[in-house]
Protein backbone atom coordinates (compact mmCIF):
# COMPACT_ATOMS: atom_id res chain seq x y z
CA UNK A 1 0.00 0.00 0.00
CA UNK A 2 1.45 3.33 -1.04
CA UNK A 3 2.20 5.74 1.77
CA UNK A 4 0.87 9.26 1.22
CA UNK A 5 2.91 12.02 2.87
CA UNK A 6 0.59 14.80 3.96
CA UNK A 7 1.62 18.42 4.26
CA UNK A 8 1.72 19.53 7.89
CA UNK A 9 -1.11 21.73 9.09
CA UNK A 10 -0.16 25.34 8.57
CA UNK A 11 0.23 27.24 11.85
CA UNK A 12 0.31 31.00 12.39
CA UNK A 13 3.84 32.30 13.04
CA UNK A 14 2.58 33.68 16.35
CA UNK A 15 1.84 30.16 17.61
CA UNK A 16 5.38 29.02 16.95
CA UNK A 17 6.82 32.04 18.77
CA UNK A 18 5.88 30.46 22.10
CA UNK A 19 8.56 27.81 21.40
CA UNK A 20 11.34 30.31 20.72
CA UNK A 21 13.14 32.63 23.12
CA UNK A 22 12.66 33.19 26.86
CA UNK A 23 15.70 30.99 27.49
CA UNK A 24 17.35 30.90 30.94
CA UNK A 25 20.33 33.05 31.89
CA UNK A 26 23.02 31.16 33.78
CA UNK A 27 25.36 32.67 36.35
CA UNK A 28 28.42 30.42 36.03
CA UNK A 29 30.95 30.44 38.87
CA UNK A 30 34.49 29.21 38.25
CA UNK A 31 38.07 29.60 39.36
CA UNK A 32 40.84 30.82 37.08
CA UNK A 33 44.27 30.00 38.48
CA UNK A 34 42.55 29.47 41.83
CA UNK A 35 40.80 32.87 41.84
CA UNK A 36 36.95 32.84 42.03
CA UNK A 37 35.13 34.52 39.13
CA UNK A 38 31.70 34.57 37.50
CA UNK A 39 30.29 35.13 34.01
CA UNK A 40 26.73 35.04 32.62
CA UNK A 41 25.48 33.01 29.65
CA UNK A 42 22.13 32.52 27.89
CA UNK A 43 21.25 28.79 27.62
CA UNK A 44 19.99 28.68 24.02
CA UNK A 45 19.49 24.93 23.66
CA UNK A 46 16.01 25.43 25.15
CA UNK A 47 14.77 26.93 21.86
CA UNK A 48 12.44 24.96 19.54
CA UNK A 49 15.12 22.93 17.71
CA UNK A 50 17.82 23.39 20.34
CA UNK A 51 19.82 26.39 19.13
CA UNK A 52 19.96 30.18 19.10
CA UNK A 53 19.30 30.08 15.33
CA UNK A 54 15.60 29.45 15.97
CA UNK A 55 15.33 33.10 17.02
CA UNK A 56 16.69 34.37 13.72
CA UNK A 57 14.82 31.88 11.53
CA UNK A 58 11.45 32.65 13.11
CA UNK A 59 11.97 36.42 12.93
CA UNK A 60 13.08 36.29 9.29
CA UNK A 61 10.09 34.13 8.35
CA UNK A 62 7.68 36.35 10.27
CA UNK A 63 9.09 39.48 8.63
CA UNK A 64 8.91 37.85 5.20
CA UNK A 65 5.27 36.93 5.69
CA UNK A 66 4.48 40.47 6.83
CA UNK A 67 6.16 42.01 3.76
CA UNK A 68 4.74 39.49 1.29
CA UNK A 69 8.20 38.21 0.35
CA UNK A 70 7.24 34.73 1.57
CA UNK A 71 3.99 33.18 0.35
CA UNK A 72 2.25 29.99 1.55
CA UNK A 73 3.33 27.81 -1.40
CA UNK A 74 6.98 28.97 -1.52
CA UNK A 75 9.98 26.71 -0.99
CA UNK A 76 12.50 28.05 1.55
CA UNK A 77 16.03 27.79 0.12
CA UNK A 78 19.07 28.59 2.27
CA UNK A 79 22.78 27.85 2.78
CA UNK A 80 23.74 26.77 6.29
CA UNK A 81 26.45 25.10 8.32
CA UNK A 82 23.77 23.33 10.33
CA UNK A 83 21.77 25.05 13.04
CA UNK A 84 20.13 27.59 10.73
CA UNK A 85 19.22 24.80 8.33
CA UNK A 86 17.67 22.81 11.16
CA UNK A 87 15.71 25.86 12.32
CA UNK A 88 14.36 26.68 8.85
CA UNK A 89 13.57 23.01 8.23
CA UNK A 90 11.47 22.68 11.40
CA UNK A 91 9.76 26.08 11.32
CA UNK A 92 9.28 25.92 7.56
CA UNK A 93 7.61 22.51 7.73
CA UNK A 94 5.41 23.62 10.64
CA UNK A 95 4.16 26.41 8.37
CA UNK A 96 3.65 24.06 5.43
CA UNK A 97 6.72 24.98 3.34
CA UNK A 98 9.11 22.75 1.48
CA UNK A 99 12.69 23.44 2.56
CA UNK A 100 15.95 23.00 0.63
CA UNK A 101 19.27 23.45 2.49
CA UNK A 102 22.74 23.73 0.89
CA UNK A 103 25.40 22.65 3.38
CA UNK A 104 29.17 22.00 3.28
CA UNK A 105 29.83 18.25 3.35
CA UNK A 106 32.19 18.39 6.33
CA UNK A 107 29.50 19.35 8.86
CA UNK A 108 28.52 16.73 11.45
CA UNK A 109 26.31 13.86 10.36
CA UNK A 110 23.85 14.73 13.12
CA UNK A 111 23.18 18.08 11.45
CA UNK A 112 22.41 16.44 8.12
CA UNK A 113 20.15 13.81 9.65
CA UNK A 114 18.24 16.33 11.75
CA UNK A 115 17.49 18.49 8.71
CA UNK A 116 16.33 15.46 6.76
CA UNK A 117 14.21 14.29 9.69
CA UNK A 118 12.05 17.39 9.27
CA UNK A 119 11.37 16.44 5.67
CA UNK A 120 13.76 18.98 4.19
CA UNK A 121 16.17 18.33 1.33
CA UNK A 122 19.92 18.62 1.97
CA UNK A 123 22.25 19.46 -0.92
CA UNK A 124 25.82 18.58 0.03
CA UNK A 125 28.54 20.98 -1.18
CA UNK A 126 32.21 19.96 -1.34
CA UNK A 127 35.39 22.02 -1.07
CA UNK A 128 35.79 21.58 -4.83
CA UNK A 129 32.35 23.13 -5.36
CA UNK A 130 33.35 26.19 -3.37
CA UNK A 131 32.74 25.14 0.20
CA UNK A 132 30.54 27.49 2.17
CA UNK A 133 30.80 30.31 -0.35
CA UNK A 134 29.80 27.80 -3.00
CA UNK A 135 26.78 26.76 -0.91
CA UNK A 136 25.64 30.37 -0.61
CA UNK A 137 26.00 30.92 -4.36
CA UNK A 138 24.25 27.65 -5.22
CA UNK A 139 21.30 28.47 -2.96
CA UNK A 140 20.97 31.90 -4.56
CA UNK A 141 21.18 30.49 -8.08
CA UNK A 142 18.55 27.86 -7.34
CA UNK A 143 16.14 30.41 -5.86
CA UNK A 144 16.62 32.76 -8.82
CA UNK A 145 16.11 30.04 -11.42
CA UNK A 146 13.00 28.42 -9.87
CA UNK A 147 9.55 29.84 -9.31
CA UNK A 148 7.97 30.11 -5.86
CA UNK A 149 11.20 30.19 -3.85
CA UNK A 150 12.09 32.30 -0.86
CA UNK A 151 15.77 32.92 -0.02
CA UNK A 152 16.21 34.12 3.60
CA UNK A 153 19.82 35.27 2.93
CA UNK A 154 20.76 34.99 6.60
CA UNK A 155 24.19 36.57 6.09
CA UNK A 156 22.85 39.91 4.84
CA UNK A 157 19.21 40.00 5.97
CA UNK A 158 18.69 42.85 8.50
CA UNK A 159 15.91 40.81 10.16
CA UNK A 160 18.67 38.49 11.45
CA UNK A 161 20.23 41.13 13.71
CA UNK A 162 16.78 42.58 14.49
CA UNK A 163 15.76 39.24 16.02
CA UNK A 164 18.45 39.65 18.65
CA UNK A 165 18.00 43.39 19.10
CA UNK A 166 14.29 42.84 19.75
CA UNK A 167 14.50 39.53 21.62
CA UNK A 168 17.82 38.23 22.93
CA UNK A 169 19.14 41.63 24.05
CA UNK A 170 16.09 42.64 26.13
CA UNK A 171 15.92 39.16 27.69
CA UNK A 172 19.58 39.34 28.67
CA UNK A 173 19.26 42.78 30.21
CA UNK A 174 16.12 41.85 32.18
CA UNK A 175 17.64 38.63 33.49
CA UNK A 176 20.91 40.29 34.46
CA UNK A 177 18.77 42.67 36.49
CA UNK A 178 17.34 39.66 38.32
CA UNK A 179 20.93 38.91 39.42
CA UNK A 180 21.33 42.57 40.42
CA UNK A 181 23.87 43.52 37.72
CA UNK A 182 24.14 45.30 34.36
CA UNK A 183 26.22 44.22 31.37
CA UNK A 184 29.69 45.72 30.99
CA UNK A 185 30.66 43.46 28.08
CA UNK A 186 29.15 40.94 25.67
CA UNK A 187 31.03 38.46 23.48
CA UNK A 188 29.75 35.98 20.88
CA UNK A 189 31.16 33.89 18.07
CA UNK A 190 30.49 35.19 14.56
CA UNK A 191 28.63 33.00 12.10
CA UNK A 192 26.35 35.50 10.38
CA UNK A 193 27.20 38.26 12.86
CA UNK A 194 23.50 38.71 13.68
CA UNK A 195 23.79 37.82 17.37
CA UNK A 196 26.71 40.05 18.27
CA UNK A 197 25.37 42.97 16.21
CA UNK A 198 21.78 42.74 17.45
CA UNK A 199 22.52 42.16 21.14
CA UNK A 200 25.27 44.78 21.01
CA UNK A 201 23.01 47.44 19.50
CA UNK A 202 20.38 46.82 22.15
CA UNK A 203 22.81 46.94 25.07
CA UNK A 204 24.38 50.14 23.69
CA UNK A 205 21.11 51.94 23.00
CA UNK A 206 20.87 55.47 24.42
CA UNK A 207 24.67 55.63 24.53
CA UNK A 208 25.29 53.04 27.27
CA UNK A 209 28.95 52.08 27.60
CA UNK A 210 29.10 48.34 26.92
CA UNK A 211 32.01 46.52 25.31
CA UNK A 212 30.83 44.26 22.48
CA UNK A 213 33.32 41.74 21.09
CA UNK A 214 33.10 39.35 18.13
CA UNK A 215 34.79 35.96 18.56
CA UNK A 216 36.50 33.71 16.02
CA UNK A 217 38.79 30.64 16.02
CA UNK A 218 42.48 31.37 16.53
CA UNK A 219 43.12 28.57 14.01
CA UNK A 220 41.21 30.43 11.29
CA UNK A 221 41.36 34.22 11.89
CA UNK A 222 39.12 35.32 9.02
CA UNK A 223 37.97 38.51 10.76
CA UNK A 224 41.49 39.59 11.68
CA UNK A 225 43.00 38.85 8.26
CA UNK A 226 40.04 39.73 6.07
CA UNK A 227 40.21 36.44 4.19
CA UNK A 228 39.65 32.71 4.62
CA UNK A 229 42.75 31.27 6.23
CA UNK A 230 43.38 28.02 8.09
CA UNK A 231 40.85 25.44 9.26
CA UNK A 232 38.99 24.88 12.52
CA UNK A 233 36.47 22.61 14.24
CA UNK A 234 34.05 25.13 15.79
CA UNK A 235 31.06 24.43 13.55
CA UNK A 236 28.70 27.36 13.10
CA UNK A 237 31.20 30.22 13.23
CA UNK A 238 33.88 31.55 10.88
CA UNK A 239 32.26 30.29 7.67
CA UNK A 240 35.15 31.22 5.34
CA UNK A 241 34.15 34.87 4.76
CA UNK A 242 33.18 38.06 6.58
CA UNK A 243 29.37 38.29 6.55
CA UNK A 244 27.73 41.46 5.27
CA UNK A 245 25.78 41.91 8.52
CA UNK A 246 28.96 42.25 10.56
CA UNK A 247 30.19 45.81 11.14
CA UNK A 248 33.60 45.52 12.75
CA UNK A 249 33.82 49.31 13.04
CA UNK A 250 30.86 49.19 15.46
CA UNK A 251 32.50 46.52 17.64
CA UNK A 252 35.42 46.22 20.03
CA UNK A 253 38.50 44.02 19.64
CA UNK A 254 38.15 40.56 18.14
CA UNK A 255 38.53 37.76 20.69
CA UNK A 256 40.00 34.49 19.47
CA UNK A 257 40.12 31.00 20.98
CA UNK A 258 41.73 27.76 19.81
CA UNK A 259 39.30 25.10 18.63
CA UNK A 260 40.93 22.45 20.82
CA UNK A 261 40.54 24.72 23.83
CA UNK A 262 36.85 25.20 22.95
CA UNK A 263 36.39 21.43 22.77
CA UNK A 264 38.02 20.96 26.16
CA UNK A 265 35.86 23.68 27.72
CA UNK A 266 32.64 22.23 26.26
CA UNK A 267 33.63 18.81 27.63
CA UNK A 268 34.39 20.33 31.02
CA UNK A 269 31.04 22.17 31.13
CA UNK A 270 29.27 18.88 30.52
CA UNK A 271 31.33 16.80 32.96
CA UNK A 272 31.63 19.31 35.79
CA UNK A 273 28.34 21.22 35.55
CA UNK A 274 26.01 18.90 33.65
CA UNK A 275 25.54 21.50 30.90
CA UNK A 276 25.20 19.64 27.60
CA UNK A 277 26.70 22.23 25.23
CA UNK A 278 28.36 22.24 21.82
CA UNK A 279 31.82 23.37 20.76
CA UNK A 280 30.81 26.96 20.00
CA UNK A 281 29.49 27.22 23.56
CA UNK A 282 32.91 26.23 24.84
CA UNK A 283 34.41 28.92 22.63
CA UNK A 284 32.03 31.60 23.90
CA UNK A 285 32.68 30.57 27.49
CA UNK A 286 36.42 30.97 26.95
CA UNK A 287 35.86 34.33 25.28
CA UNK A 288 33.88 35.53 28.29
CA UNK A 289 36.54 34.26 30.70
CA UNK A 290 39.21 36.10 28.73
CA UNK A 291 37.23 39.35 28.84
CA UNK A 292 36.51 38.95 32.56
CA UNK A 293 40.24 38.56 33.20
CA UNK A 294 40.92 41.69 31.14
CA UNK A 295 38.16 43.90 32.58
CA UNK A 296 38.56 42.93 36.23
CA UNK A 297 36.66 41.34 39.11
CA UNK A 298 33.83 43.89 39.17
CA UNK A 299 32.96 43.63 35.47
CA UNK A 300 29.80 41.85 34.34
CA UNK A 301 30.58 39.83 31.21
CA UNK A 302 27.85 38.02 29.29
CA UNK A 303 27.72 35.60 26.40
CA UNK A 304 25.46 32.81 25.16
CA UNK A 305 25.67 29.05 24.79
CA UNK A 306 24.35 28.56 21.24
CA UNK A 307 23.39 24.88 21.20
CA UNK A 308 23.65 21.46 22.83
CA UNK A 309 26.17 18.63 22.43
CA UNK A 310 23.65 16.43 20.61
CA UNK A 311 24.75 17.68 17.17
CA UNK A 312 28.39 16.81 17.89
CA UNK A 313 28.26 13.17 18.96
CA UNK A 314 30.24 12.07 15.89
CA UNK A 315 32.83 14.86 16.19
CA UNK A 316 35.96 15.47 18.25
CA UNK A 317 33.75 16.78 21.06
CA UNK A 318 33.28 13.12 22.05
CA UNK A 319 36.95 12.18 21.73
CA UNK A 320 40.02 12.72 23.90
CA UNK A 321 41.41 16.16 23.04
CA UNK A 322 45.13 16.82 23.62
CA UNK A 323 46.09 19.81 25.74
CA UNK A 324 48.34 22.54 24.34
CA UNK A 325 50.42 25.01 26.33
CA UNK A 326 48.43 28.01 25.09
CA UNK A 327 45.04 26.63 26.19
CA UNK A 328 43.09 28.33 28.96
CA UNK A 329 40.74 25.50 29.96
CA UNK A 330 43.32 23.57 32.06
CA UNK A 331 43.58 26.67 34.27
CA UNK A 332 39.80 26.81 34.83
CA UNK A 333 37.79 24.90 37.44
CA UNK A 334 34.03 25.17 37.00
CA UNK A 335 32.22 25.29 40.35
CA UNK A 336 28.45 25.82 40.05
CA UNK A 337 25.76 27.82 38.31
CA UNK A 338 22.47 29.53 39.08
CA UNK A 339 19.65 30.19 36.60
CA UNK A 340 17.00 32.84 36.05
CA UNK A 341 14.23 32.87 33.50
Amino acid sequence: METILKQPRTLPVENISALVGSTPLLSIEYELDGQPQKIFAKYESENMTGSVKDRMALHIIGSAYASGALRPDDTIVEASSGNTGIAFAAIGRALGHKVRIYMPNWMSNERVQLIKSFGAEVVSVSHEQGGFVGAVNMAREYAQSHDNCYLPSQFDNPANAQAHEAGTGPELERQLGMFGVQADAFVAGVGTGGTVMGVGRYLRRNGQLVYVHPLEPANSPTLKTGKCIGTHRIQGISDEFIPALLRLDELDDIVDVWDGDAILMAQQMCRQLGLAVGISSGANMLGAIKLKRKLGDEATVATLLPDSNKKYLSTDLCCDEPVADQYLTPRVTLKRFGARR
